[in-house]
C-alpha cells in the first residue's frame, strides 16, 4: 500500500504498487457491514467473475476479489487518476456541449460493453465518473464502481416508494423503475446517464422538490423540466432537449434502448439539431 486515496460510507480506497511490474492499482476495502451482506456479496462475486471481460478504456473494472485473513473483503481495480465529473461540473457550473458529447460517447461505450455482459451499473452518477487525460492531453471519461453499487435499507419514507424496502443506487439519479424496486436492465442506466448529462449541461437536475422524497415522487409522476427552460441563457439546441427528454421517459420501452443509440442521437443533435436518420438524409442531399 502507498496511501489512502479515498473513502465512502461503505469502503476505503488505497493506492497500491505491484512491486513485480511497478504497475499501480486501486484496492477498495469493503466495510464489514457490506461484507456481511450475503446478497450483496453474492452479486459482487458474480460480477467480479466477469471483471476481466469488462476490461475497456472507459471502464474501471474489478480485476480481483479477495479476502484478508481477518475477514475484510477487498477488490483490486486499475488505478484511475483524474478529476471526478462531479467536481468538474461544480467547478465550472456546467460542461460545454462539445465536451459533453465526447464524454457521453466514452461513457456509453463503456456501459455498452457491461450491458452486453448483462451487468447493470445501477449507481451511475457524477461521483462515479472520472475525467482522465491521455499523454497527448486529450481528455476522456471513465465509468467507475461497476459491481459495487451499494445495497441500502430504505428509511420509512423510502419504504413507501419501493416494493421491497431495498434500493440500489443513489436516489438523485435512480430511474423510476429503480425507485419502485422493479427488475432492472440496461435501460435504467440510460435513464441515469440522461440525468447525468442534463446536470452536465445545466448544472442542475431536471426535477425539483423540497425533500429527497419529493424529488423521487416527481420522477415517478412528473415530466422533467425542459432543458432549455432550465438554462435559457445557454445556446442549447432543441434537438438536444428532445434526445434527453426521450432518454428520461418514465417507461423504459419509450427510451433509447442502448447507450450507443443514445450517444449517437445526442451527438447528432448537438452537431446539427437533427436526429441520426435526419442527419444521414441531409448528408446524402448535400454530399456530406
Amino acid at each position: 500500500m502507498i496511501r489512502k486515496v479515498g473513502e465512502g460510507g461503505m469502503s476505503f480506497v488505497y493506492l497500491a504498487l505491484d512491486v513485480a511490474t511497478q504497475e499501480q492499482y486501486a484496492i477498495k476495502v469493503l466495510s464489514p457491514q457490506l461484507s456481511e451482506d450475503a446478497n450483496a456479496m453474492a452479486r459482487l462475486r458474480r460480477e467480479a467473475a466477469l471483471g476481466m471481460r469488462l476490461a475497456h478504456p472507459n471502464v474501471c473494472h474489478i480485476m480481483r476479489l479477495g479476502e484478508t485473513e481477518d475477514g475484510l473483503v477487498y477488490v483490486v481495480m486499475p488505478f484511475v487518476e483524474g478529476e471526478l465529473l462531479a467536481d468538474r461540473t461544480n467547478r465550472l457550473g456546467q460542461i460545454p456541449l462539445e465536451e459533453t458529447v465526447r464524454f457521453v460517447r466514452d461513457m456509453a461505450e463503456g456501459l455498452h460493453l457491461a450491458h452486453q455482459l448483462k451487468i447493470v451499473h445501477r449507481d451511475l452518477k457524477p461521483e462515479n465518473v472520472m475525467i482522465c487525460r491521455h499523454e497527448d492531453g486529450k481528455e476522456y471519461a471513465v465509468v467507475m464502481d461497476f459491481g459495487l453499487a451499494k445495497e441500502r435499507r430504505a428509511d420509512a419514507e423510502l419504504q413507501k416508494l419501493t416494493a421491497t424496502g431495498i434500493i440500489l443506487g443513489t436516489p438523485e439519479f435512480m430511474s423510476p423503475e429503480q425507485l419502485r424496486g422493479k427488475t432492472l436492465d440496461a435501460r435504467t442506466d440510460i435513464y441515469s446517464l440522461a440525468l447525468l448529462v442534463y446536470e452536465m449541461l445545466t448544472g442542475k437536475l431536471p426535477f425539483v422538490g423540497r425533500t429527497q422524497q419529493e424529488m423521487m415522487i416527481a420522477r415517478l409522476r412528473s415530466d422533467p423540466i425542459p432543458l432549455r427552460r432550465m438554462r435559457s441563457d445557454l445556446p442549447l439546441p432543441e434537438a438536444v432537449e428532445r434526445v434527453l427528454t426521450k432518454a428520461m421517459q418514465r417507461a423504459p420501452e419509450a427510451r433509447h434502448q442502448t447507450t450507443l443509440e443514445f450517444a449517437e442521437a445526442f451527438a447528432a443533435a448537438a452537431e446539427d439539431g437533427s436526429s441520426p436518420s435526419e442527419s444521414r438524409i441531409l448528408g446524402k442531399l448535400f454530399g456530406r
